[in-house]
C-alpha cells in the first residue's frame, strides 16, 4: 500500500541498445613496450552503453596489470586495474561509459605481445543501490525467464550493474526496479 503524500520508487531504466561484447571494441591490438609500461591516450572508440570492460592478450605470455581510465555513466573520473591471463578474456566490474587512458604492463618475453580492450556483458545502473531491487529485465521488450545477476555499491555508482541472461544483441536492454535509500 503506497503511504499517502508519497512518490513512487519504482522505476523503469533504458540502458540503451547493447551489442554482444566484442574483445577489441574498446581498444584494437596494441603492442606492449620493452621494460617499461606504455601509455595510450588515443585511439579509444567509447562504448556503445556504460558497461564493463575487458581485457585479452594475443599469446599465453601476456600478464601484468591493464589500468583503465574513463568516466562512469554520470561523468565522474573512474579507474580500474584488470589483470592480464594470456589469451583468455578477463572481465572488469566497473562500468566506463568512456575511456580516457590507457597504461600497458611492458611485455614479459617476446616483443610481439599486444593487449586489446573490449566490452563485457555487465552493463552499468545509473542508480546507487544498497541491495538487489530488481524486479524485471527487458531485452528487445521480451521480459528475462531468468533473473539477471546485479551487482550493487551504495558508495560507487559505476559498480552497480547488472548482466542479463540472454545474449545483448544490440536491441534494448530496459531493467524494472525498486530505488534504494
Amino acid at each position: 500500500m503506497k503511504i499517502p503524500g508519497s512518490f513512487s520508487r519504482v522505476v523503469s531504466l533504458l540502458l540503451g541498445s547493447a551489442a554482444l561484447g566484442v574483445n577489441s571494441a574498446v581498444l584494437a591490438d596494441t603492442a606492449m613496450a620493452s621494460g617499461a609500461t606504455t601509455i595510450v591516450t588515443t585511439g579509444f572508440t567509447a562504448p556503445d552503453v556504460a558497461r564493463c570492460l575487458t581485457v585479452k592478450g594475443n599469446d599465453a605470455n601476456v600478464a601484468g596489470n591493464v589500468v583503465i581510465v574513463g568516466t562512469n555513466i554520470g561523468g565522474e573520473v573512474i579507474t580500474e586495474t584488470i589483470v592480464l591471463a594470456g589469451v583468455s578474456v578477463v572481465s572488469g566490474n566497473k562500468a566506463f561509459r568512456t575511456v580516457t587512458q590507457v597504461t600497458l604492463p611492458a611485455y614479459a618475453v617476446a616483443n610481439t605481445e599486444r593487449v586489446r580492450i573490449g566490452t563485457g556483458a555487465k552493463l552499468g545502473l545509473p542508480l546507487k543501490l544498497s541491495r538487489n531491487s530488481v524486479i524485471f529485465a527487458f531485452l528487445a521488450n521480451v521480459r528475462e525467464g531468468t533473473a539477471p545477476t546485479v551487482a550493487v555499491s551504495a558508495s560507487a555508482l559505476e559498480s552497480n550493474t547488472v548482466t542479463l541472461n540472454s545474449a545483448l544483441n544490440g536491441t534494448a536492454v530496459i531493467v524494472d526496479l525498486y530505488e534504494t535509500l
